[in-house]
């Protein structure tokens, strides 16, 4: 767990029992070459890097009512993804500790890792 402050987190394997329960909102927040590398389906991508060219239609790309489930590499700039998008309103999110490469490793072998 990264504790950043103010960021609530939610592990791997809660995140795949959430996921089957569904009524989330999936954000991959890494860039491009990596989504291509390695996925989860029904992610809404919005790379990290390129902030400046989607975020002033935050809210056309993200409900801020619905839970929003934050994901990178390794957790830490879906870290800081999730505190941006609580200044901007949004009080359901929550960061996958470990991004996409814990989820690979604890859930779903099956997931290149990189």
């Amino acid at each position: 767990m990264y504790g950043i402050a103010g960021v609530d987190e939610i592990s791997p394997i809660d995140f795949a029992q959430r996921l089957a329960e569904g009524d989330l909102q999936l954000v991959d927040v890494r860039e491009p070459e990596e989504v291509a590398i390695a996925n989860l389906p029904n992610f809404i991508h919005l790379p990290f890097g390129q902030y400046a060219d989607w975020a002033e239609q935050i809210f056309t790309h993200l409900d801020p009512s619905l839970e929003t489930i934050v994901m990178c590499h390794h957790g830490m700039r879906s870290a800081q993804m999730c505190q941006w998008l609580q200044r901007q309103g949004f009080e359901r999110t929550k960061n996958l500790v470990g991004g996409i490469d814990a989820y690979a490793r604890l859930v779903d072998n099956s997931i290149p890792r990189y």
